[in-house]
């Protein structure tokens, strides 16, 4: 039997990347079948829905939602499949703050800043959660990002549940390095 971080990154990986790993589909906004869910990692692991919702409960990213009568489940962002996660419009605060690590900035710096293999650019609402967040790549690397100034250019932003910014993409005049 797993840990519960080993199944936790198995979660993740279906949920966000690979639903086809158990033999599950999502629905167009990112739900899996919570008894399918089970039923699909049952094949090669254990799970049951006690120790499902532990590891929702758990995560100290707020990285999944039930529905409220938990017979669906979904990650809350970082998908590199096309899904509708539902997430509202939301007006950003003047600034927002990008980590990375810094393998990463050459790119970043000649480019505009994208999602590579996810479907949005993640930003963080603080510059300590940015450092933590680019520290898990290397050498941390952090960006101040003008998104109020984006907003008011026409650029989208969402929150999601556990307080991640997206945005599609960054073009460089709103970053600053810091």
């Amino acid at each position: 039997m797993s840990s519960l971080t080993d199944l936790g990154k198995f979660l993740a990986l279906i949920l966000r990347h690979k639903p086809e790993a158990i033999g599950i589909t999502l629905d167009e906004h990112g739900c899996a079948n919570v008894e399918e869910l089970i039923e699909g990692i049952n094949k090669t692991d254990h799970i049951d829905m006690d120790i499902l919702e532990e590891i929702v409960r758990t995560d100290n990213k707020g990285r999944y939602s039930f529905n409220e009568d938990k017979t669906l489940i979904r990650a809350n962002q970082e998908h590199s499949i096309p899904v509708d996660v539902e997430l509202p419009v939301t007006d950003p605060p003047e600034y927002l703050w990008h980590g990375t690590g810094e393998k990463y900035i050459s790119s970043i710096d000649e480019q505009v800043l994208i999602p590579k293999s996810r479907l949005y650019v993640h930003l963080s609402p603080d510059i300590d959660t940015a450092k933590n967040v680019g520290s898990r790549h290397g050498k941390p690397v952090i960006y101040k990002v003008h998104s109020k100034e984006m907003q008011n250019d026409g650029y989208i932003f969402y929150r999601s549940v556990n307080g991640v910014w997206l945005t599609k993409e960054i073009p460089i005049k709103y970053l600053e390095k810091q």
